[in-house]
């Protein structure tokens, strides 16, 4: 499978999760709302914070790995792949009622980039990836008090027999709040 081809699958894993309660789609920043308010302070990789949660102020950018940047407003989601994207938490497409958890798979490089927004009640959560590589404790952010929602991430090594075979979303006990398996062609 050529770069193009696991280019494409990447893609085709977040389209076909794309009409599935909680996971991310991105617009273009013409269309995100509160944008303008982001502040530009960058924070450093939380890689040594793997597993757990960060707090960060509204426009904090986070170095995400992958090279890829990421910050949250309270109107959700943004990350700076190709132009910049955003996933929003307040148009209504994401329940923040119940538990969820939202999965998008990026090619950048010769890594492939995970997120997703997850939705709990709890402020201490625990995100895992299960990939054909293994299982990756990803690292999460949020905003301060308790919005409800929270973002996660993790970057893996990009090779044409990887596959994303699911993401769990746990609670500080080891509890599981919610669950996605991508649906496969």
């Amino acid at each position: 499978m050529t770069v193009t081809n696991t280019y494409m699958a990447a893609v085709a894993v977040a389209v076909a999760l794309a009409g599935a309660p909680g996971v991310a789609q991105a617009v273009t920043p013409a269309q995100a709302p509160g944008v303008a308010h982001a502040h530009h302070r960058i924070s450093e990789p939380a890689s040594s914070t793997a597993g757990a949660v960060r707090v960060v102020a509204p426009g904090e950018r986070v170095r995400a790995g992958a090279g890829v940047e990421l910050w949250l407003t309270e109107e959700g989601k943004h990350w700076s792949t190709m132009e910049h994207q955003f996933r929003s938490v307040v148009d209504g497409n994401i329940d923040l009622r119940s538990p969820g958890i939202g999965l998008m798979a990026e090619t950048v490089g010769d890594r492939c980039f995970l997120s997703g927004i997850h939705v709990t009640g709890h402020r201490s959560v625990r995100v895992v990836v299960d990939t054909s590589d293994g299982a990756v404790t990803a690292s999460v952010v949020r905003l301060p008090g308790a919005p409800g929602w929270g973002v996660w991430y993790a970057d893996v090594p990009l090779h044409e027999d990887l596959t994303v075979d699911g993401v769990t979303l746990y609670d500080k006990r080891g509890k599981e709040i919610a669950s996605l398996t991508p649906s496969r062609p």
